[in-house]
């Protein structure tokens, strides 16, 4: 099997409605990248709508498989979160969250069609969202003494590496991701720098 080398999110944020027998459902997918950041987009979201009856979401994070959160937040168990993540799972994304909104219409729709308005709320939303694929890429700790910090600068713009996290004084502390495809010729050109000092985070 061939390794990965990109992961598909989406580029961006977006909303869409959807509406079932009376019951309004205010879909919002977005691209996340920790659980902390998704929990404070549910917290706005809740902010926004504090009158609605359930706030049902999904997210998939990273590319192991392993984590993911469904939420029914009181609707019964299994009709909302799961076939949320089922439509971040049909078409194959990651770092993605989505967060459905119901406000109750006065009629129960049971359980095959809250199944159903919670499926479609998260597929119309995703089907207004443009994708994108971004390199799946290996987190590395730098640490150099500032005066390399041009040569390791123009390492990371000519290798499409993001830097994560910085510290620049007189002594730099770098946390950078490398595009997994480049991390040969990353690392290489690094230790050509002999004063670099570089470990996978």
């Amino acid at each position: 099997m061939e390794t990965k080398t990109y992961y598909t999110t989406l580029e961006k944020a977006g909303t869409a409605e959807f509406r079932e027998r009376g019951s309004k459902f205010v879909g919002y997918a977005f691209p996340v990248q920790t659980a902390e950041q998704f929990k404070a987009e549910l917290q706005q979201i809740r902010k926004e709508h504090p009158k609605a009856s359930h706030h049902c979401f999904a997210y998939r994070l990273g590319l192991d498989g392993n984590n993911f959160r469904v939420n029914d937040d009181g609707e019964p168990s299994g009709t909302a979160g799961k076939p949320i993540l089922g439509q971040i799972d049909s078409k194959e994304l990651t770092n993605v969250g989505i967060v459905v909104v119901r406000y109750f219409g006065g009629t129960l729709l049971g359980v095959p069609g809250l199944i159903n308005a919670y499926k479609t709320t998260a597929t119309v939303v995703l089907q207004t969202l443009p994708f994108i694929q971004k390199p799946i890429e290996i987190n590395y700790r730098l640490q150099f003494d500032y005066t390399q910090m041009n040569n390791v600068m123009m390492i990371i713009k000519q290798f499409n590496c993001s830097v994560l996290s910085q510290d620049v004084q007189l002594f730099c502390l770098l946390t950078i991701g490398i595009p997994i495809n480049r991390k040969e010729e990353v690392l290489y050109r690094l230790k050509e720098l002999l004063t670099v000092e570089y470990t996978p985070v």
